[in-house]
């Protein structure tokens, strides 16, 4: 009797649950009256999946609309094959070069005794804030005939500038993804397995190879992974490179032909070869595990005493923060100098044209995330994981594609959308909205759901329940999810070029247009702006991560 009434008090406290769904049609009905009662969780998500698919999908349409002779001749032709070799080979080689800076750096400040490590890492992270067109920007501004080194310490250092200068600019960016995803599992790794390999006669470099590298492929895989998106999906860099990629040539066939359908085929063809990286990236870690199986507790890995290497080691920290970080600071800071005077009207308005787009965006991402990662975390089942799924795929679409969809699919649906503010800000919302879902679902995660029981067993609603209990701990996860599309949007330059309304003026924009140009002076005001909010924004994270 007493366990019965123990039952009866559990169920109580869990608060009105919902009733079983009748069986056949009748069942059907009933999910679909749930789900239209429930308009504001899956309203939002019906929204974001008919946003970032349909223009896929319309996209696809474009392209059919051609005979299939005259498609089969635009994929196939020799422009189409060098486009797709130019694009893979920056990849691979800024996936090479930025393991070349990372793994060392990883290592130095999670596995030596190297002194300063914290600063160490702040400075291997601060390379972020500097977008890839920026770090461009400064590569041209600092070689060729009329660079600042030219003019500074007279040194005639050749033009960087397509392949090589598209490969060191991507590289000095994105390094600091691989960075942060190596040095965590690095800090992470358990040294017995390293201990019983050197007790078997491995010397430390087959240690290296044979134990360490291997538990290390998660973590090369993930960044990796977002060193290959931003790679492929990078529109500034190439452009002001002048080193033909997919969406440097997306850009110039929209922008300079008539001939529509090859941008779409284009466009498509960059979908494809992202859809490859990402199926490449989930086949090598299938079947993976390197978990124990025995019985132990994991410690601490002693430090490695770099003795006489030490200044070895912080040459290297040190080279690569001048190269990554002091280098555009010195370059911008020089051609602020050269400049006859800032413009402050044209940088207000352009830094209120980032803000006019970025705040609503970062907002609306915020709105989207939530009622999707509520979804996924407390109402787990194959629809809530496929929606997911729907807004990390408009985050992995290259961004000038998903523009170029967005484009062909309002001028033939709702032409008055078309270059509007609206359609920019809904454009940056569905982009970055998965970078939004990620904290709000880790808060909730941490949120215990008894809380939201308790409040619908006192007789509110579903969502005054949500609200009143569950909405109030959620808040440093929604904050840092605007946060993080704020500053993506502030930064991103495809989609507000090709969606930006007419006379709009954005900090990215202003940075490309002059530095495509060679208006190194006029570009510098624009980039330190940029870089500044960029810098505040990195510290604000890495200060939240110490705390």
């Amino acid at each position: 009797m007493p366990d019965v009434e123990l039952q009866e008090h559990v169920d109580a406290s869990r608060g009105p649950q919902p009733a079983e769904p009748p069986p056949g049609s009748a069942g059907r009905s009933w999910r679909l009256r749930e789900k239209l009662r429930e308009w504001y969780l899956w309203g939002p998500a019906l929204f974001v999946a008919v946003g970032v698919l349909i223009p896929m999908v319309y996209l696809v349409l474009r392209a059919a609309e051609a005979e299939p002779a005259y498609l089969a001749a635009l994929v196939v032709r020799s422009r189409t094959l060098e486009l797709l070799w130019n694009t893979v080979a920056l990849t691979a080689g800024v996936l090479a070069v930025a393991t070349a800076i990372a793994f060392p750096l990883a290592w130095l400040t999670a596995r030596t005794d190297l002194r300063g490590k914290r600063l160490v890492t702040l400075l291997g992270v601060l390379p972020l804030a500097v977008p890839g067109y920026v770090m461009a920007y400064v590569l041209l501004a600092t070689t060729g005939a009329n660079g600042t080194l030219a003019q500074v310490a007279g040194l005639g250092v050749p033009r960087l500038n397509g392949f090589t200068g598209a490969l060191l600019a991507l590289s000095l960016y994105t390094f600091p993804y691989l960075f942060l995803n190596l040095r965590t599992a690095l800090l992470d790794l358990d040294p017995a397995l390293e201990e019983s390999a050197r007790a078997l006669g491995y010397s430390r470099l087959q240690v290296l190879r044979h134990v360490v590298l291997p538990q290390l492929r998660p973590g090369f895989l993930a960044g990796g992974l977002l060193v290959g998106l931003h790679v492929l999906g990078d529109f500034g860099v190439v452009s002001l490179m002048r080193f033909d990629t997919f969406s440097y040539a997306l850009y110039v066939q929209y922008t300079a032909s008539y001939d529509r359908i090859y941008a779409a085929c284009l466009a498509l063809m960059l979908l494809a070869l992202t859809a490859a990286v990402l199926f490449l990236e989930a086949r090598l870690l299938r079947g993976l595990s390197l978990h124990r199986t025995g019985s132990g507790a994991s410690r601490l890995t002693p430090p490695v005493r770099l003795g006489a290497w030490r200044s070895v080691g912080y040459l290297f920290a040190g080279t690569v923060t001048l190269a990554a970080v002091g280098l555009p600071l010195l370059t911008v800071g020089y051609w602020m100098q050269e400049a006859a005077s800032i413009p402050w009207a044209a940088l207000g308005e352009a830094l209120r044209g980032s803000v006019s787009a970025s705040a609503p965006a970062a907002l609306l991402a915020c709105g989207l995330a939530l009622p999707l990662a509520y979804l996924s975390v407390r109402r787990s089942s194959p629809t809530t994981h496929a929606l997911e799924r729907i807004a990390y795929f408009g985050y992995a679409t290259p961004p000038l594609a998903f523009a170029l969809a967005l484009v062909f699919f309002t001028l033939r649906t709702v032409p008055p959308l078309y270059q509007t503010l609206t359609l920019l800000i809904i454009a940056y919302a569905l982009h970055f909205l998965a970078e939004a879902i990620g904290p709000i679902r880790t808060a909730l995660y941490q949120a215990p759901p008894r809380l939201e029981e308790a409040a619908r067993s006192l007789g509110r609603s579903p969502l005054q329940a949500f609200v009143a209990a569950t909405l109030p701990l959620l808040r440093k996860g929604l904050l840092v999810s605007i946060a993080l599309v704020f500053l993506s949007a502030m930064k991103e330059l495809p989609i507000t070029f090709l969606l930006s309304p007419l006379g709009f003026d954005a900090l990215a924009l202003k940075v490309w247009s002059y530095a495509n140009e060679a208006l190194f002076a006029g570009a510098a005001p624009f980039a330190l702006a940029l870089m500044v909010f960029s810098a505040a924004f990195v510290g604000l994270l890495l200060l939240r991560e110490d705390r």
